[in-house]
């Protein structure tokens, strides 16, 4: 019985060292593309608004928005900011309304 004992011991010793071989690991790098529409994120931000969510620290984010449309498409981002201060400026119960407004003349 003490050799059998032994003798698993020393066979799961044995399997434990070798391990389940070394599997060649493939590195890569994946590229992570950037937004290429300065537009996708003010979109999703007025989609929120229309939706009835309320203002939130994405509030501060305002500026850098307009400037990054602005590198593209200056005309929009005139109609981004202008609708921006606009919607700030409303009351609550208009924001969802104001919001689909300026998505639409975004469009």
């Amino acid at each position: 019985m003490f050799r059998t004992i032994c003798a698993f011991v020393a066979l799961a010793a044995c399997l434990a060292a070798l391990g389940c071989g070394h599997p060649s690991v493939k590195q890569e790098v994946i590229p992570i593309k950037a937004a290429s529409d300065p537009l996708s994120e003010p979109k999703a931000v007025l989609r929120q608004y229309a939706e009835g969510q309320p203002f939130g620290s994405e509030v501060t984010t305002f500026p850098a928005m307009v400037d990054a449309v602005r590198k593209s498409d200056p005309a929009r981002a005139d109609v981004l900011e202008k609708g921006l201060a606009e919607l700030q400026k409303a009351s609550p119960s208009e924001r969802p309304q104001k919001a689909k407004e300026l998505l639409s003349k975004l469009q």
